[in-house]
């Protein structure tokens, strides 16, 4: 199974070499893998900033702990979790199933009015854990998309989500900062690339009920 191998290879990368860009082409790929991610009810309320402008990723690295992954690698993705969940959401994805299966609005609207109720239910604190969890899912095609095509990743919890949501202008577009994702290739000087990959055993991971 190629990829346990894929897995085997990867890991958190701390030094980039930031004379290696990734091509447009596999950058393509990835944003195919995110695109292709499960999601709770197939909805998809995140949305991926992928941070192109310098001044703008030295903005962020001082909010990220000072980590130089932020500017170093060769593409920053910013995985995004809409801060609220409205009917016209649910409506809009409602559309897009029938319009790309074919089938009338009308067919749909039990499931939409099913949604519709399961958001209602909701706090406003229990919709954004649950939007943000939906980015972790497209986070982890993401890191595995990499690791197939021999690009390096460093998923990142340390940042700032308010300084983010204010450099990136986050709240203007209903969004939350959830997770980070540097890309590129590993420079020859990050010593981690050598070091035994540590897990847990079967035994501790899982259990038979």
């Amino acid at each position: 199974m190629q990829l346990i191998e894929n897995l085997k290879w990867r890991y958190a990368t701390k030094k980039y070499d930031t004379s290696r860009k990734i091509s447009s082409e596999d950058l393509e790929k990835i944003k195919t893998a995110v695109q292709l991610s499960a999601s709770s009810y197939g909805l998809q309320l995140y949305k991926v900033l992928i941070v192109e402008d310098t001044a703008v990723r030295e903005k962020l690295r001082p909010v990220s702990w000072g980590q130089s992954q932020i500017t170093d690698a060769s593409h920053l993705l910013v995985f995004c979790s809409y801060n609220d969940v409205t009917d016209s959401d649910v409506e809009a994805y409602i559309d897009l199933k029938a319009r790309t299966q074919g089938v009338p609005v009308s067919g749909l609207k039990d499931y939409s009015d099913f949604m519709k109720t399961k958001m209602s239910e909701k706090s406003e604190a229990e919709k954004r854990s649950w939007t943000a969890k939906q980015t972790y899912i497209a986070l982890a095609n993401a890191i595995n998309a990499c690791a197939e095509l021999k690009l390096d990743s460093t998923p990142m919890e340390g940042f700032d989500p308010a300084a983010y949501s204010e450099i990136l202008g986050l709240k203007e577009k209903g969004l939350d900062a959830s997770v980070v994702l540097a890309i590129g290739y590993r420079s020859e000087e990050d010593a981690t690339q050598h070091a035994q990959k540590v897990r847990k055993p079967f035994e501790a991971i899982f259990e038979k009920v």
